[in-house]
C-alpha cells in the first residue's frame, strides 16, 4: 500500500488554483492589449504566427510538472522486504536488580553479568514483542521505555551497572510499580513483567503490589539468580569484602521463597538460573506462557524497508519541463530557428544527462548501504555511504545513515561528525529531530552528559511529543546530578570560610574563678552525677523498647 513520507508537503498543491487564476488574468490582459493597439485585422496579421493553443499546452505542462514535483517532495513509498510491518506480540517489561548483592561471584563472573546475558537471550526469544527495561536497587528507574527496537534495548542493557542507581538496597515493590507505569495502554491483557533478582527484598510491599498487578491483567514472572548458601560481596569502591554496621562480612543469599511467592501471586512462573545455556532453553516456557495470554497487532515502522518512488516522479517532471521548453508559442519557424532549437536541445540533454546518472548512482549506493546495514555489515554500509558523500557532500540521507553505521561499528566520534553534517544539511524538522535524537543517544553512551542533554532538548523543541527523548533527557539529567555529587569536594569552601571567620574572632574573656565552698561543690557534683544516671536509665529503656536495626545497603 502506497503512503507519503512527508504528507505536509502536499499542502503546496493548493497553489494550483492560484496558478489557474493567474493564467486567466494573463489571457484577459492579452486580449485587452490587442484591442488597445488598433485595427483588429492589422493586429491579427502581425501576430498570425502566435498560437493560443500552444500557449495553453505550455501552461498545462508547467502546472502538471509542479503538481508531480510536489508529490515527489512528499516521497510516495511502498513497504517491501521481509520485515513484517505489523507484529503480533505483547508488551514485556524486564525488571533487573542492580543492587550490590548482584556483584556476588557465586555465579561467575557475577550475578549481574549473567543476568544481563540472560536478558539479551530473552530479547532474542521475543522478536515480535515490545520490550522495556527497569533497573532497581534502593529505588527503581526506567532505563528504557517500551520499544520494538531490540538493538536499542541491548544497548541500554549494556549500560546497566550498580552505579546507575545511587540508593542501595532492594525494593522489588517499587520496581514492579515502575514497570506497571511504563505500560501505556488501558487494556487488561497483552502485558507481562519478568523480574530477575537474587530476591533479597528489603521491601515488604512486593507481594501486595504483585497481587494488584495480577488483578489488572499483568503477568509477573521471576527468575532467581544466585545460590541458596550465599557468598560474600566484594565492594567495588574499596575492592574489599563488604561488611555491615557491626563489621561482620555480609553474606548474600538467593531468596527463592520470595521470588516463588511473587510469581505465584502474579499468575506467572518462577525459574532458577543455573547457567546461561540451560536457562535459555527453559525460556521457551516463559515465552509459551506469555503467548498463551493472547497477542495483538503491534504497528512498527522503525524496521520497515521502503521502496521510494520520488526519483521516477522527478524524472517525469524533467520530461515535462523539457517538453514545455521546446514547444514554441508560434506556429511556424524558419529552418535556421529549427537548427538552433535542435542544438539547444542537444546541449541541454548533454548537460542534464550526467546529473541524472549521478543521482541514480547515489541512490544505488544508498540502497546497497541500507541492505548491508540490515545484514549488520556496518563497515560495508559505511563505505557505501561515504562514496555518496564524496560525490555529494550535502546529501543529508547519506550523512544520517553513515552516522548510524559508524555508531553500530563503535566509532562514536566519527558518528557524531556525520550526525552534525546531516543536521546542517537537513531542512525538515522531523528529520532534524531524528538526527538530534540519535546524536543524543551516542553522546549519552559516551558519557558526554551536557552535550547529550542539549541534544535531547533540541529534539523536544522540534517535536514536543517525542516521549523517548523525554525519558532519555530525564535519565541524562539524573546521571549528571549523580556525577556532580560524586565530583563535589569533601571540604566545602563555604564551611572553610565560616571556620576561618570564627578563628579570626577575638578570644572570649576567661571566666572568673568560682567562689563556691568545698561543701557546695560536692553537693553540686552529686546532683550532676544523679542527672547523668537518670539519663542513662532512660536511654537503656529506649534501647530495649526499639532496638536499632542496622540499615542494609546491598
Amino acid at each position: 500500500m502506497f503512503q507519503f513520507q512527508h504528507i505536509e508537503y502536499l499542502w503546496a498543491l493548493t497553489a494550483i488554483p492560484l496558478m489557474i487564476v493567474l493564467y486567466a488574468f494573463v489571457i484577459r490582459y492579452k486580449k485587452k492589449t490587442i484591442k488597445k493597439i488598433g485595427d483588429p485585422a492589422l493586429v491579427n496579421q502581425l501576430i498570425k504566427g502566435y498560437s493560443p493553443g500552444r500557449f495553453f499546452i505550455k501552461f498545462c505542462l508547467i502546472v502538471l510538472a509542479f503538481a508531480i514535483g510536489v508529490i515527489a517532495l512528499a516521497n510516495p513509498r511502498k513497504p517491501q522486504g521481509n520485515t513484517m510491518v505489523n507484529r503480533n506480540g505483547i508488551d514485556v517489561m524486564i525488571a533487573l536488580d542492580v543492587s550490590k548483592s548482584m556483584l556476588a561471584e557465586d555465579i561467575k563472573p557475577n550475578r549481574l553479568e549473567r543476568a544481563k546475558q540472560l536478558i539479551a537471550k530473552l530479547i532474542d526469544k521475543l522478536p515480535d514483542d515490545r520490550i522495556g527495561i527497569v533497573v532497581f536497587a534502593g529505588r527503581a528507574y526506567l532505563q528504557m521505555p517500551l520499544t520494538t527496537d531490540h538493538s536499542a534495548a541491548k544497548m541500554y542493557l549494556s549500560s546497566a551497572t550498580t552505579d546507575v542507581v545511587p540508593t542501595q538496597g532492594t525494593v522489588i515493590g517499587d520496581a514492579l510499580k515502575m514497570c506497571a507505569a511504563a505500560f501505556n495502554t488501558p487494556e487488561k491483557k497483552y502485558k507481562a513483567i519478568i523480574l530477575i533478582s537474587d530476591g533479597e527484598d528489603h521491601d515488604e510491599a512486593a507481594v501486595k503490589t504483585t497481587q494488584v498487578l495480577a488483578g489488572e491483567g499483568v503477568s509477573v514472572n521471576t527468575i532467581g539468580i544466585g545460590s541458596p548458601e550465599g557468598t560474600t560481596i566484594i565492594d567495588p569502591a574499596t575492592n574489599e569484602t563488604k561488611t555491615d554496621a557491626a563489621g561482620i562480612p555480609v553474606i548474600t543469599k538467593l531468596n527463592e521463597e520470595e521470588l516463588k511467592n511473587i510469581a505465584a501471586n502474579g499468575n506467572g512462573i518462577y525459574q532458577l538460573f543455573t547457567n546461561t545455556d540451560e536457562v535459555a532453553d527453559k525460556i521457551d516456557k516463559i515465552d509459551s506462557q506469555l503467548k498463551a495470554m493472547g497477542q495483538r497487532s503491534i504497528s512498527e515502522n522503525s524496521l520497515v524497508n521502503y521502496r521510494n518512488f520520488f526519483p521516477w516522479f522527478l524524472g517525469v517532471v524533467l520530461v515535462l519541463l523539457l517538453a514545455e521548453f521546446f514547444i514554441p508559442e508560434v506556429k511556424a519557424i524558419t529552418k535556421k530557428a529549427k537548427a538552433t532549437s535542435k542544438k539547444q536541445a542537444a546541449l541541454l540533454l548533454l548537460f542534464l544527462l550526467p546529473a541524472v546518472l549521478f543521482a541514480q548512482k547515489n541512490n544505488t549506493l544508498i540502497k546497497n548501504g541500507n541492505d548491508a546495514y540490515n545484514k549488520k555489515e556496518y563497515s560495508v554500509a559505511a563505505e557505501n555511504y561515504k562514496q555518496v558523500i564524496d560525490n555529494d557532500p550535502a546529501n543529508e540521507k547519506a550523512q544520517y545513515n553513515l552516522g548510524n553505521a559508524l555508531y553500530k561499528k563503535g566509532d562514536t566520534a566519527e558518528a557524531l561528525k556525520a550526525y552534525d553534517a546531516a543536521i546542517k544539511n537537513t531542512k525538515s524538522k522531523s528529520e532534524q529531530s531524528g538526527t538530534w535524537y540519535n546524536k543524543g543517544v551516542a553522546l549519552q553512551n559516551k558519557k558526554q552528559l551536557p552535550e547529550c542533554i542539549d541534544a535531547y532538548k533540541k529534539v523536544l523543541r522540534l517535536d514536543p511529543a517525542d516521549e523517548d527523548a523525554r525519558f532519555n533527557l530525564q535519565k541524562a539529567l539524573q546521571q549528571q546530578q549523580e556525577q556532580q555529587q560524586k565530583q563535589k569536594p569533601k571540604d566545602d569552601p563555604k564551611q572553610k570560610n565560616k571556620q576561618q571567620k570564627q578563628e579570626d574572632k577575638p578570644q572570649e574573656p576567661k571566666p572568673q574563678p568560682s567562689k563556691m565552698t568545698q561543701k557546695e561543690a560536692e553537693e553540686k557534683l552529686k546532683a550532676l552525677l544523679q542527672q547523668e544516671k537518670n539519663l542513662q536509665n532512660k536511654l537503656r529503656k529506649v534501647d530495649v523498647a526499639s532496638p536499632n536495626k542496622p540499615e542494609k545497603d546491598w
